[in-house]
């Protein structure tokens, strides 16, 4: 892993990867669910073994206890061909570990069920440090609307001319925390620690305002 930083205890890191030759590395619901439980097993300074955990329902998976965790999640979001993650490193070498031990095990997954092998990811994660308060707090809009790409590739232009459109196209997709910052409760709850990190929306609905400010102010800017 080539990069002009090492990853400091207590920062803010903004993770992301591709399908190598941007193939999709999500096909069907199966392969979301699996990478989402993966973000919250894996962060487990202990080893796993994902055949530990067959035939448990989702609730028993996201309460599963875990030893100490690797990172803090504040954000994440999958797309057909990438993911993009917040991160806080929690110990040394944590967010390395972490997404060695999500890729690693999703990779398994996904060559064993489409029957291919080799490299999925597009080599080494990315990842950018967020150094300042504006930085961070744009992310928790990127991220989570980054989706609107799927039915409209321009799609800061849709969210400012269909502002309705782009709000129920989120509430339905489900590969994203966007629905654990607006209050509705599910399984998934469970991979964020949302006390980790600034304090931006301490209610459900500073987020809700968050984004639609956001949406109708913020200029055209890209990560």
């Amino acid at each position: 892993m080539t990069r002009n930083y090492d990853f400091s205890i207590n920062e803010f890191y903004h993770v992301y990867n591709r399908g190598v030759d941007k193939r999709k590395i999500f096909i069907k619901k199966a392969d979301y669910d699996r990478f989402i439980f993966l973000l919250y097993i894996c962060n487990n300074t202990k080893p796993i073994n994902i055949r530990d955990y067959r035939g448990l329902t989702s609730v028993e998976k996201f309460n599963l206890e875990k030893e100490d965790t690797l990172v803090d999640i504040g954000a994440y979001c999958l797309m057909p061909n990438h993911f993009h993650l917040l991160l806080k490193e929690k110990v040394e070498g944590g967010i390395s570990l972490f997404m060695q031990k999500v890729t690693t095990g999703y990779t398994m997954y996904f060559n064993t069920v489409y029957k291919r092998s080799g490299s999925l990811f597009q080599g080494s994660f990315k990842a950018r440090h967020a150094t300042q308060d504006q930085y961070l707090e744009y992310l928790y809009a990127y991220i989570h609307l980054n989706p609107i790409k799927l039915i409209e590739p321009e799609w800061k232009e849709i969210i400012k001319k269909n502002n309705e459109k782009a709000k129920i196209f989120l509430l339905s997709y489900a590969y994203s925390s966007y629905l654990d910052f607006i209050g509705i409760s599910r399984v998934e709850n469970n991979i964020l620690n949302q006390e980790a990190f600034p304090d931006y929306f301490q209610e459900k609905s500073s987020f809700s305002g968050f984004i639609e400010s956001w949406i109708k102010n913020r200029e055209d800017t890209e990560v």
